[in-house]
């Protein structure tokens, strides 16, 4: 069974920094990108960074580059989201998202439950 569970959101300030993770199991996560993706109350889904299977290759949404880092460890079956500089418009339930196959795509086959991120002073 497919699991990815996340981690590490919370309550901080503007400007301040969170890191998120998410521990994949059930299938070989080395071989498959994996995706960060959010959504903010009254608003649609938003792909905000992704990452090819081995790491090498990744992208960003506009409104988060210079801010937010995606990183994975294989060895660990754990993805990554480094965000600094976190502004109140960063506010929303942050998932993880499992490709396909170990390109980006357009589409996900499974997801993970959420981790909340509220960004206010």
């Amino acid at each position: 069974e497919v699991q990815l569970v996340e981690s590490g959101g919370g309550l901080v300030q503007p400007g301040g920094s969170l890191r998120l993770s998410c521990v994949a199991s059930g299938f070989t996560f080395s071989s498959y990108a994996m995706s960060w993706v959010r959504q903010a109350p009254g608003k649609e889904l938003e792909c905000v960074s992704g990452i090819y299977s081995g790491g090498g290759s990744t992208t960003y949404v506009d409104s988060v580059k210079g801010r937010f880092t995606i990183s994975r460890d294989n060895a660990k079956n754990t993805l990554y989201l480094q965000m600094n500089s976190l502004k109140p418009e960063d506010t929303a339930v942050y998932y993880c998202a499992k490709y396909p196959d170990g390109a980006l795509g357009s589409w996900y086959d499974y997801w993970g439950q959420g981790t909340q991120v509220t960004v206010s002073s």
